[in-house]
């Protein structure tokens, strides 16, 4: 099962929402294809173009930043600092989730696979770091996860929905 891992150094990055000029023309912000151009130049130059084929599962780790007051005089981490980089306080600042991961993997459309419609898992989560990033991993779902399904049968007790 191929699997592919990426690093993008810097803030956590969203898609923002497409301008449109005066005369209706629509067109992606500057920042947004900035950070598309180097997460595709990342890739690139990492993985080369591989093109996934079938099912891919991909997950995405956004890391940011620590500010001052996370640390104290002596270079070490303050208390909340501390909690911040154990887990115990998740960013819920932006960029969203849902835009985090737009921008990733729009990105990636024609590099990594052919459409960013292969991916049926997603899986994306906020943290603190030191150092901010955002860390990718791709990989095909070769095998398909067996589902349980309970059907309830005439015989079986019937729910009460009331």
């Amino acid at each position: 099962m191929p699997r592919y891992e990426l690093t993008i150094p810097g803030p956590p990055t969203g898609k923002a929402r497409p301008r449109v000029t005066r005369t209706g023309h629509a067109y992606t912000p500057k920042e947004t294809k900035a950070y598309e151009t180097l997460v595709q130049s990342l890739f690139i130059s990492t993985h080369g173009k591989p093109i996934l084929e079938g099912e891919i599962h991909a997950t995405i780790k956004a890391y940011y930043g620590l500010v001052k007051a996370d640390y104290v005089k002596n270079g070490n981490f303050s208390k909340q600092g501390y909690r911040k980089l154990t887990g115990a306080v998740r960013p819920t600042k932006s960029p969203d989730v849902d835009n985090l991961a737009k921008a990733i993997l729009d990105s990636l459309n024609k590099i990594a696979y052919n459409d960013d419609a292969q991916v049926v898992y997603l899986e994306v989560s906020k943290h603190y770091a030191v150092e901010p990033r955002v860390d990718i991993a791709l990989f095909t779902l070769s095998e398909k996860p067996e589902i349980e399904i309970s059907l309830l049968t005439l015989e079986e007790e019937q729910p009460s929905w009331s």
